[in-house]
């Protein structure tokens, strides 16, 4: 994938993560909110013609507001369905509507069309409930790349998956292998058998957690990496306890020295050579470039309206932004024609501003508001400049969202901005 479609395609992601958490937030009274997911190789007239049987068997449903809720919803859908040619797009649609909860016993009628999610929808899917079914696009959302991950020692091991971007420990287990001083009464010969039989007994409980965990998802693995100190993950993977389809997955050991649920954050850092094409490396390769640039040099821009500035000026290499920022910016222009700009949360109404330069109350109406990353992404697409969305699934990621306000960038060259 090019570094453009990359681009576009973070962007998509965004654009339906946002619809997404707008649909999770509404509910309907009873089951009146309708979903259908349209795979692409599904003719609309076919699911024209199963919308229209909705309906007309909707008409025995005893409550009346649910009734009219469920046929106005499959109504609206039907109506957007004559939007389509014979098929749907690439990818297929989905489509959501119905009568959701406004406050005060008010109801609002909500209809949202999805085309082209970022993967194929599989099969045809009618859904009706208090809510819209929104969890087979969140899976498509979720990042790729599946890692299986494993730190042990002699005393405690790990297991876990570095899911996208996301470590997720899953499994722990400690040893009952005894020290290497024997006890009074044993003969060395005998403690140096049972010790060995102790850790031979407790690679396999190990293994038998891997194994438990991986074969399932063999298909979907990329790779697991294995750490822990030096010789006890030479030993397990020597020992061919792993399954035979696991071990073939192993990318690579590596040192670490912890190996509580801490040492599979430390084993993802330490496997990062191996791990260079997962999303999580590329996050963590700019975060490092822009703090270097932070500290030691010029070239780092964070924060809204400086970030917006550089990007304007072209000076902006890389737009870094977080995943989790959900901003709008409101732009306000007074009477003496100065233009400034407040970046509030989504969710708040557009408060009044006052300007900066001559104190004058400023109103701005709804179209003077829009969502922040899209305000950037626009300037930044009209100046060439790659734009990355980094995790908070990480300290330096977290950072850019709680200390640099989610927005920051790498510079072409210094501007003193």
């Amino acid at each position: 994938m090019s570094q453009q479609d990359a681009e576009q395609s973070d962007r998509k992601k965004y654009e339906f993560r946002k619809v997404i958490e707008d649909l999770k937030e509404y509910e309907g009274s009873g089951t009146q909110l309708v979903t259908i997911y349209v795979p692409p190789d599904k003719m609309i007239s076919d699911v024209v013609a199963h919308v229209t049987q909705e309906h007309s068997e909707a008409s025995n449903i005893k409550s009346k507001q649910t009734r009219t809720a469920v046929q106005d919803a499959l109504s609206s859908i039907k109506a957007r369905l004559k939007y389509f040619d014979t098929k749907p797009p690439e990818n297929g649609v989905v489509l959501f509507s119905g009568a959701v909860d406004s406050g005060g016993g008010r109801t609002d009628m909500v209809t949202e069309v999805l085309e082209n999610p970022p993967q194929p929808i599989e099969s045809f899917r009618y859904h009706c409930d208090s809510a819209f079914l929104t969890e087979p696009l969140e899976h498509m959302l979720a990042d790729k790349g599946l890692y299986g991950l494993i730190v042990l020692d002699r005393r405690e091991a790990n297991v876990g998956w570095l899911r996208g971007k996301r470590v997720e420990p899953v499994k722990s287990a400690s040893s009952l292998v005894p020290g290497k001083q024997r006890k009074g009464g044993q003969s060395a010969q005998r403690f140096a058998r049972l010790r060995l039989e102790a850790i031979d007994n407790f690679y396999q409980e190990v293994a038998g957690m891997a194994n438990d965990l991986f074969v399932a998802e063999r298909h979907e693995l990329d790779g697991i990496l294995v750490g822990g100190p030096s010789p006890t993950k030479d030993e397990f993977l020597d020992g061919d306890y792993l399954h035979h389809e696991l071990q073939d997955k192993v990318l690579g050991k590596f040192d670490v020295s912890y190996t509580d649920e801490s040492g599979l954050y430390d084993l993802v850092d330490a496997g990062e050579e191996a791990l260079a094409d997962a999303e999580l490396m590329e996050d963590k390769s700019l975060m490092e470039e822009f703090f270097k640039e932070l500290h030691g040099g010029e070239e780092a821009t964070y924060g809204f309206e400086q970030t917006r500035q550089n990007l304007i000026m072209g000076s902006v290499e890389t737009l870094l932004i977080s995943e989790d920022l959900r901003k709008d910016v409101v732009t306000y222009e007074c009477s003496n024609g100065h233009e400034e700009r407040e970046v509030i949360d989504r969710r708040k109404n557009t408060p009044t501003h006052t300007c900066s330069e001559c104190g004058e109350e400023v109103e701005a109406d709804e179209e003077a508001r829009e969502d922040a990353i899209d305000h950037l992404i626009d300037i930044a697409e009209q100046r060439g400049t790659e734009t990355t969305f980094i995790s908070t699934d990480f300290e330096k990621g977290d950072q850019l969202y709680d200390a640099f306000g989610g927005v920051a960038g790498i510079l072409r060259y210094s501007t003193g901005v």
